[in-house]
């Protein structure tokens, strides 16, 4: 029986690849996209899913919901790793999509339509889901699971120093939904940055004939100058693709129960994941962490994924 999904992101770059991924996977069941802002603004992220979806052209279409920005988002965005559109600026036609109804609203219906049934994958900031809490609170208990792409527990920031992007961009949403009753998975950056992809992976693509592998060969030689020019780094990061792995693949995992939290008030440390790591722990264990992965089993599993998605293209 196929994993039924939803999956909330700001499509960038690296959310893309993982769309790819769980479009076509025979494993999955998609469901919905929700987009949210981070990466890239709400209006520009709901615009993003709605034309990679339409794009790539899957046999089943998921619902697409609509963004909305969290009341509190800093003057940050992604756009020197991403470009201007946030998928490399890749040209799309636009959909001419009217009337979405919300991704916190959509979340609530499949719930409750598919009770205990659907893992919420959370590919970006938490704004949805802690809108989702606040809307229907009844809803957080029909979710099955909710993977979580974020934070870190002994790594640097990627946002600031101590914060990575999705917990930085809106950490009161992240910090209720880590209090939140609901089974929640975490795969922080000490995993998601453990496994680098080089420039041949662009030789291992889908064909530039496909649809899948049109829109990955423009994309990603766009994150290998970027991360090389900006950044300095000869390898890129797959952080959503390594979260859908989490969900498909798990048992190439090291996990761990922990207790976090998510700071929202701190100058510097705004969105940091913190965790009670004392012998003598205070606070309750709240969710299961990625420690570690098989990164040789994980490079060669998004591979072949995306060479799937080509051959379904």
């Amino acid at each position: 029986m196929n994993r039924k999904l939803i999956i909330d992101c700001d499509p960038g770059i690296d959310d893309t690849v993982a769309l790819c991924i769980a479009l076509f996977d025979p494993r999955v069941d998609l469901l919905a996209i929700t987009p949210t802002a981070g990466t890239v603004d709400a209006d520009l992220a709901t615009r993003n899913v709605t034309a990679i979806v339409g794009h790539l052209d899957p046999p089943r279409y998921p619902r697409i919901g609509k963004a909305t920005a969290p009341d509190d988002a800093p003057v940050a965005d992604e756009f020197d790793l991403n470009g201007p559109d946030g998928l490399g600026e890749f040209q799309y036609e636009e959909s001419g999509r009217q009337h979405q109804t919300s991704g916190d609203k959509i979340i609530s219906e499949l719930v409750h339509q598919y009770p205990n049934q659907i893992t919420l994958v959370c590919l970006g900031p938490l704004t949805n889901l802690a809108r989702l809490a606040r809307r229907d609170p009844a809803a957080l208990s029909l979710i099955d699971k909710v993977v979580i792409s974020g934070g870190s527990v002994n790594h640097p920031g990627n946002a600031t120093v101590a914060a990575e992007h999705n917990m930085f961009f809106d950490p009161q949403s992240a910090s209720e939904v880590f209090a939140s009753l609901t089974t929640k998975t975490l795969v922080p950056l000490d995993v998601t940055e453990s496994v680098g992809f080089g420039v041949e992976l662009l030789e291992k693509l889908p064909s530039k004939f496909t649809r899948a592998g049109s829109m990955l060969h423009k994309m990603l030689p766009f994150a290998f100058r970027t991360y090389h020019q900006k950044l300095g780094r000869e390898l890129i990061p797959l952080y959503d693709a390594m979260t859908l792995l989490a969900v498909t693949e798990p048992e190439i995992f090291e996990w761990e129960p922990m207790a976090g939290k998510v700071e929202t008030k701190g100058g510097i440390s705004r969105g940091q994941t913190l965790f009670d790591q004392r012998l003598r722990r205070q606070w309750p264990l709240n969710m299961e962490v990625a420690t570690s992965v098989d990164a040789a089993v994980a490079e060669a599993s998004i591979i072949r994924s995306l060479r799937y998605s080509g051959q379904q293209t």
